[in-house]
């Protein structure tokens, strides 16, 4: 394997051409690399010569894989090019234009507008939230600044505003919010929630079976269906619980019956409002919401989904409740 070293002189454009040659029993071995390719941002010259321009990060990434083809028995050589003149550097960096990438994401966020008042917000933001990251890998590997740039942070930025401003409307959504719920109104009931389940409207049900009513029996509302008259709803506009400007359903039951005094609860309130409704990330945010897909990915029906996570949240709780000081 040939290592680059860095030639005499600053040329104005300096590039890093990525030369190979994979084995052809080691299917595997080669989309690993040709995947690895693609991830750094590779542009192709050809078969088997790629091409980055030169940087610190690059030249790791590709000395990383050009020992890793060593090692599945084939060739890599790493060299230092330099273009001639500005004409062919010009056309060299069009290799790397990001602009259709840019103006693709750009028209997936705009469409989304059409699903107001006609998708759950809830939904759309977690549509927003992929493109969010897909905004951040495409800047990434926008090695020369695409004009367009600005404007997919702008349209992406603006469309997530207007989607919180559904999910927390101005107007209190709950109006007793804060009122406790110390009578037996709530009592053995029906609770009615909306498909699909996300974070949110399990870790309600999980507090409501928990904590507010735990005989509580729980009914799953396909869009568009009429809640039930005697059901207590939750999660969805014009549930009897729901978003507010500021919190989140569970966030709002809690406030509601006085549960906001438990520490423990209030912890997991503010997790389940990152990975609802996004903000500050925390440390175990990541490791939550991959226990809940999988659970999305293990349970049939709703019921099982419930019972798979409701295991989460009694962990949470168990992990965040901090046994009072003796006097």
């Amino acid at each position: 394997m040939a290592r680059p070293s860095a030639p005499a002189g600053e040329p104005p454009q300096r590039w890093l051409a990525f030369v190979t040659q994979l084995p052809v029993d080691d299917a595997a071995g080669r989309m690993k690399v040709l995947r690895t390719l693609e991830t750094l941002g590779c542009a192709v010259l050809r078969d088997g010569v790629y091409l980055l321009p030169d940087s610190t990060d690059a030249r790791s990434g590709l000395t990383k894989l050009a020992e890793y083809v060593e090692r599945i028995s084939g060739s890599a050589h790493i060299l230092w090019v330099r273009s001639i003149d500005e004409a062919q550097s010009k056309g060299l960096r069009g290799l790397f234009d990001r602009s259709a990438q840019y103006r693709e994401l750009i028209k997936i966020v705009e469409s989304l507008k059409a699903g107001f008042g006609i998708s759950d917000p809830v939904a759309i933001s977690r549509v927003l939230g992929k493109q969010r990251r897909d905004l951040e890998a495409i800047s990434a590997l926008d090695f020369f600044g695409s004009p367009l740039k600005t404007k997919a942070e702008q349209v992406l930025a603006e469309m997530e505003l207007q989607v919180r401003e559904l999910m927390f409307p101005e107007k209190t959504a709950s109006p007793s919010a804060g009122v406790a719920r110390s009578n037996r109104t709530y009592f053995r009931r029906a609770w009615a929630t909306r498909r699909p389940l996300f974070t949110d409207r399990l870790a309600s049900a999980w507090l409501i079976r928990r904590f507010i009513d735990p005989e509580a029996s729980l009914i799953w509302l396909d869009k568009g269906a009429t809640c039930p008259a005697t059901a207590v709803s939750f999660g969805f506009d014009s549930a009897t619980f729901r978003n507010s400007k500021h919190r989140v359903t569970y966030e709002e039951l809690l406030a509601s019956f006085k549960l906001e005094r438990n520490p423990a609860l209030v912890k997991i309130g503010r997790l389940v409002h990152v990975l609802e409704a996004g903000g500050s990330r925390l440390a175990e945010a990541a490791g939550v919401e991959t226990l809940l897909a999988g659970a999305k990915r293990r349970a049939t029906t709703d019921d099982e989904l419930l019972a798979e996570t409701e295991k989460t949240f009694d962990l949470l709780y168990e992990a965040y409740f901090e046994v009072p000081a003796r006097a």
